[in-house]
């Protein structure tokens, strides 16, 4: 099946002079975004010929532990909600699930 359409999705990173990340903007023109801010990100993409994933992990400098760890813990959920649409695979799906409850009981994020 021929591609019809591009659907750009950009980063930017703004850099202090010791590149840290100071903003992230994102934008994504197909869904009606320009240059939102974000405080972090978790980006993973899948290299097929190499068999492994590839990732760029990026926070501001800025960013208070408490929301990375809400981050973190949204991300925890996601990705097993992700899991499961992609393999069908339930079992699995809840360990993510529990996981992530117990992420948040321990960090008393509930």
């Amino acid at each position: 099946m021929a591609i019809s359409k591009q659907a750009p999705i950009t980063i930017e990173v703004g850099l202090d002079e010791n590149k840290i990340p100071e903003t992230i903007q994102w934008s994504a023109p197909d869904g009606g975004i320009k240059k939102a801010a974000a405080k972090a990100m978790l980006l993973s993409l899948w290299d097929a010929e190499q068999q492994e994933s590839l990732r760029m992990d990026l926070w501001v400098k800025d960013m208070p532990v408490d929301q990375m760890q809400r981050f973190f813990h949204q991300s925890l959920v996601t990705m097993g909600e992700t899991y499961l649409r992609a393999t069908q695979d339930e079992k699995m799906a809840q360990g993510f699930s529990d996981f992530a409850a117990f992420f948040a009981e321990k960090l008393k994020l509930h």
